[in-house]
């Protein structure tokens, strides 16, 4: 009951307050959708199934074909990018993931409540609550959505389960897009009636290790978007003060490992650090 409440008060909500956005100015909001509540792993064979499309598994795909294109031209520390962060990201399905979470105060009682009553019924973005959740590590799929007459991509999805429990984590899609000249990486998760789409600026550090970022302050700036359907050509849009800072870097033991670090208002909610091993 409490997990249906929620939902029709974010429904509600969006469909109060939301920006109507067509996807003739918006291009980039155009993405999957769920028209039921579960989503889960099944979810890509059943939206590949309504596109006509057929589902691969890829054990050598990646999230993006060419890392580099996500960089701006423009970024002066392009070249110094780490070869190693371009190759997971375009062999992601090679690697093996270990996955530590933190929650913080106030933020983790919300997230309590939302990810237990919610997140568990639709069988997406299950964000680990406890440490040892993902005590037996987090299981790492890429899953390639191609026409089958033309064999051309038309998506690529990053499914991840908690192993230990099973549950979906997160079901997304990957692509980069350009908006007013700004290159972003673009990730959609799909919910019912709607979906979470995030803009993430890339930018290369001194290091050589990356930084993909969803600070901004507008629609078309990098951030976090939850978007609802509204009619067959515009979503209904609400443009959400959550940040992201994805650092993906090399330690000085040699091993891969992301800080993914969450604020919401200025307040920090939660930490990932992620342990990245090819297999």
């Amino acid at each position: 009951m409490l997990g249906s409440s929620l939902q029709w008060l974010i429904n509600a909500w969006l469909v109060t307050t939301g920006k109507v956005c067509s996807f003739k100015k918006y291009p980039w909001l155009k993405g999957p959708m769920s028209e039921v509540l579960h989503i889960g792993s099944g979810y890509y064979e059943r939206f590949a199934s309504s596109m006509g499309l057929i589902v691969e598994n890829a054990p050598e795909g990646g999230l993006l074909n060419d890392f580099r294109v996500a960089i701006s031209d423009d970024d002066p520390l392009k070249s110094l990018l780490n070869p190693r962060i371009a190759e997971f990201y375009e062999h992601t399905a090679r690697y093996k993931l270990e996955v530590w979470s933190q929650w913080y105060a106030p933020m983790s009682f919300f997230a309590r409540i939302l990810i237990g009553s919610l997140s568990t019924k639709m069988d997406q973005l299950n964000i680990p609550l406890y440490p040892l959740e993902t005590s037996r590590g987090m299981s790492n799929e890429v899953l390639r959505l191609v026409d089958p007459k033309t064999g051309e991509l038309h998506y690529a999805c990053w499914l991840r389960k908690s192993i230990l429990s099973g549950r979906v984590v997160y079901a997304g899609f990957y692509s980069t897009c350009i908006i007013e000249g700004n290159r972003y990486v673009r990730v959609v998760f799909p919910l019912p009636k709607g979906n979470v789409t995030v803009l993430l600026k890339t930018i290369v550090q001194e290091d050589g290790s990356v930084k993909l970022l969803s600070h901004g302050k507008k629609i078309g700036d990098a951030g976090y978007y939850r978007v609802r359907k509204h009619g067959n050509d515009a979503v209904k849009v609400k443009y959400i003060p959550l940040k992201e800072s994805i650092h993906v870097y090399e330690d000085k033991y040699g091993v891969l490992r992301t800080d993914h670090e969450f604020w919401f208002v200025g307040i920090k909610m939660l930490d990932l650090h992620y342990k990245i091993m090819e297999v």
